[in-house]
């Protein structure tokens, strides 16, 4: 009986570690990453002729919250397109195209800290649980010889 519940026990605390990066966000706001800059979404319009070139696109969309690497956004799906508003640096702002082909205006927020490190941390995490459950099991079918 012992053994069986130090098991359970084992299996579950491994479990957590693996989905521990699960977690559904509840993000504080809307945003994009464009070139490791985060944008905030905002409520204003940005009119067609003071769009100018593209600069890039959401490469990944998640609602979990988490880091990631490349153009993420947790708001709009892959492939919504980024570019500069006539006039304005893109360290003040970029413009996002709707899917009613208007545009928004995203506000530079600052660095954005995700990134590869983060996901790394990721599969390290994932890799000890999975390390601990390989472990305990293998000390509790020696232990039941």
């Amino acid at each position: 009986m012992k053994k069986s519940l130090f098991l359970l026990i084992a299996i579950c605390l491994a479990g957590t570690f693996i989905a521990i990066r699960s977690v559904h966000a509840d993000w504080a706001y809307k945003f994009v990453v464009n070139e490791g800059k985060a944008y905030i979404i905002s409520d204003i319009r940005v009119e067609p002729e003071q769009v100018d070139s593209i600069i890039g696109e959401v490469t990944k969309y998640s609602d979990f919250e988490d880091t990631y690497s490349g153009n993420f956004s947790n708001h709009f799906p892959e492939g919504t397109k980024y570019y500069n508003i006539k006039d304005v640096n893109t360290n003040e702002a970029i413009a996002i195209k709707l899917n009613d082909g208007s545009y928004i205006k995203a506000n530079y927020q600052g660095e954005y800290a995700g990134g590869a490190s983060f996901e790394w941390a990721n599969i390290l995490w994932s890799t000890a649980g999975l390390f601990m459950l390989v472990i305990v099991t293998f000390f509790v079918i020696k232990k039941k010889k």
